[in-house]
């Protein structure tokens, strides 16, 4: 691995750490701080009397909403790239505004964090895509909250201590969660009807959103344990490397993958053998069960959005028919496939592959050129520039 390469690797992780940092040192001030009626930082002077009422919990708060951030950069998200750089700065703002032993580290800890989050932007530029049982529970919810907030705002005089938007909004979400606290309460037959409506309508959309969260973890928990991605992750599919078969070479390609690849770039192993297939799964490696050299597994692994193709198993007669299929299904992709035997090139070459390589020819030229003490590092770096360009 390159200098360059480890050090944007590093900086990477770095940026992953420090964030999850400032969000648990921000939970922490905010719990120290969370029954203040007020403010008594250098900028207590300045702030509203009713920010300063909040100031207590919404530390708590912004830190949650960044650990949100911190699991988002994990995973390489842009949205959650634009979240942190708008969330440090708050907790710097609030470590000022909070008087706790926890502030002036909160404080420190953000400043240093932003600056390293805005150098590794690169890092983090997988688009976040939502479904549409995801999109549709959070228009669920979001309408109901609306339909009640409106609703319970409009018939105020009809309900006990509801008297602002926001009292009205607090009725809504109690009702809707089925908490209920009972300090606003319909006091005519109308307002009984419209809670009832209220209930109704709010807990199914809960539900609804309840399902749609845990029904793919509950998927991607089944099929992780058969070895297999679900059809949700296989839709997220996009600009990936997609690898056609398992054998002895291919685990040398995903070991040099798990160390060199720092980009977010997704693999997908396509094996017909199912215990292959878990074992994968079971190292974090995306691994979808099928015969890689059928067309509808291949459609399903979205193959014409593959960034590059590579077929390396120890049946050269197999990874033909895959090389074949694959350029049939992608004809700008570039295929990358290897040879068991060297007599077998030309036609991995002409069933598609755009580049071919016998690993035993190169290991042979090795041994010979090391036998003959003719071996060097430079020697070969140029043996393998010949392979790779055939």
């Amino acid at each position: 691995m390159s200098l360059y390469s480890r050090w944007s690797q590093y900086g990477a992780r770095l940026t992953v750490i420090l964030t999850l940092a400032v969000a648990l040192l921000s939970v922490l001030t905010g719990i120290a701080n969370i029954g203040a009626q007020s403010v008594v930082g250098p900028l207590a002077e300045f702030i509203p009397p009713a920010i300063q009422r909040t100031a207590g919990f919404t530390g708590a708060l912004t830190g949650f909403l960044i650990l949100i951030s911190a699991f988002g950069l994990r995973r390489g998200l842009r949205v959650a790239w634009y979240s942190t750089v708008v969330l440090l700065p708050i907790t710097a703002l609030q470590g000022l505004m909070q008087s706790s032993p926890l502030s002036f580290p909160l404080i420190v800890l953000s400043l240093l964090a932003l600056p390293n989050v805005l150098a590794n932007r690169r890092h983090f530029d997988r688009e976040l895509s939502f479904s549409i049982s995801q999109l549709t529970a959070l228009a669920a919810i979001v309408g109901a909250q609306i339909y009640g907030t409106v609703g319970t705002y409009a018939l105020r005089d009809e309900f006990a201590n509801i008297t602002t938007l926001v009292d009205a909004f607090y009725y809504t979400l109690v009702t809707a969660s089925t908490v209920g606290y009972g300090d606003a309460a319909p006091t005519t037959q109308s307002a009984r009807l419209f809670g009832m409506s209220v209930i109704v309508i709010g807990t199914t959309s809960f539900a609804l959103a309840l399902g749609t969260v845990l029904g793919p973890a509950i998927e991607a928990r089944l099929s992780r344990a058969l070895g297999r991605m679900t059809d949700s992750q296989l839709e997220l599919l996009s600009n990936h490397i997609l690898i056609l078969g398992y054998g002895d070479l291919t685990e040398a390609i995903l070991e040099e993958f798990s160390q060199d690849i720092r980009d977010g770039t997704e693999i997908l192993v396509i094996t017909p053998d199912s215990d292959n297939a878990q074992h994968l799964a079971e190292r974090d490696f995306n691994v979808l069960t099928g015969d890689p050299s059928d067309e509808e597994t291949l459609r399903k692994a979205h193959i014409e959005e593959a960034r590059a193709i590579l077929v390396a198993t120890n049946n050269d007669a197999e990874d033909a028919l895959s090389v074949l299929t694959a350029r049939d299904l992608n004809t700008e992709g570039y295929i990358v496939a290897a040879a068991t035997n060297r007599e077998n090139i030309g036609k991995l070459k002409r069933a598609g592959a755009d580049t071919v390589i016998s690993p035993q020819s190169i290991a042979g030229e090795i041994l010979v050129r090391s036998a003959l003490n003719r071996q060097s590092m430079d020697e070969m770096d140029e043996l393998t520039t010949e392979f790779l360009d055939e």
